[in-house]
């Protein structure tokens, strides 16, 4: 079973270089401008993970009434998943989600 450890946190994506605020309402995991995470947790919010690669958002998926994203790790190739948040860009899930 894995384990949750509760990190929002403010941080300057690597990616596009925005400042992105916490979410406020769970854990902050990937930048709501474009979308690409980091590949920092082993489970969620332990900061193990040494790969620390960028996490390219390749795809969209339904997720109960939600949305999640799949990304694949830039360095180590991994993929991974994370729910959609209230303010990421919807023009960027579109654009995701439409790429075949």
């Amino acid at each position: 079973m894995k384990q949750f450890n509760m990190v929002d946190e403010t941080f300057t994506c690597e990616n596009c270089g925005r400042l992105v605020d916490k979410l406020n309402y769970t854990a902050r995991d990937h930048c709501p401008y474009c979308l690409y995470s980091k590949h920092v947790d082993i489970n969620p919010g332990d900061r193990q993970n040494p790969c620390k690669g960028l996490l390219k958002p390749i795809e969209i998926e339904k997720y109960k009434d939600t949305y999640k994203i799949i990304y694949q790790c830039e360095k180590c190739h991994k993929t991974h998943k994370n729910v959609v948040a209230k303010d990421d860009d919807i023009n960027k899930i579109i654009e995701i989600s439409t790429k075949q």
